[in-house]
């Protein structure tokens, strides 16, 4: 089958989390997902409140749920801090002023409902705005249903007491993440 130039690919990964081939992202997440490459961003404003995002309603895996501020997958020899800062403009129209690399090993997975399984190894990111306290972003309703900026603290406690609100990854990423 020919794959379309804009068509996004995802990097597939062996055991070792070695690049081991790539698939459209649109074939990678069912009942049988290799394992492959993504991020996940946590993005802070100046006054160090925390944006948490709600997947959007069509999104593959775990639509309608609350997690991170942004997730994606780098592109074939794409670095993953690169991909951080693309997605953060294409999916919340923001510009980090710093990204920190905060679990450079993150590595899941996880079974939806619905039989979905999502199987990565994921770098962790922090994402810095140093503008003004809560900016507004401008989210791609394709990815984003809601956001809201939130105290850390709430958050942390959140994915603590009630982990089947948020995203699986967002659970064991928070539970991995320093207060």
């Amino acid at each position: 089958m020919a794959t379309r130039a804009a068509e996004e690919l995802v990097v597939l990964l062996d055991a070792d989390g070695r690049p081991a081939g790539t698939m459209p992202k649109a074939e990678v997440h069912g009942p049988d997902t290799p394992l492959h490459l993504a991020f996940s961003v946590y993005v802070f404003d100046s006054a160090g409140s925390f944006l948490a995002t709600r997947r959007a309603l069509g999104k593959r895996t775990w639509p309608g749920v609350w997690t991170n501020s942004c997730c994606g997958h780098p592109g074939p020899g794409e670095d993953p801090a690169d991909a951080a800062t693309r997605r953060l403009g294409q999916e919340l129209g923001l510009r980090p002023d710093r990204l920190e690399l905060a679990l450079p090993n993150f590595r899941y997975r996880a079974v939806a409902a619905d039989g979905i399984v999502e199987h990565e190894v994921c770098p962790v990111f922090y994402a810095h705005l140093d503008g003004d306290p809560e900016p507004e972003p401008n989210p791609d309703p394709e990815e984003v249903a809601e956001w809201r900026w939130v105290p850390w603290a709430s958050f942390r406690a959140l994915a603590a007491t009630a982990p089947w609100a948020l995203s699986p990854w967002a659970v064991s990423q928070v539970g991995q993440l320093p207060a």
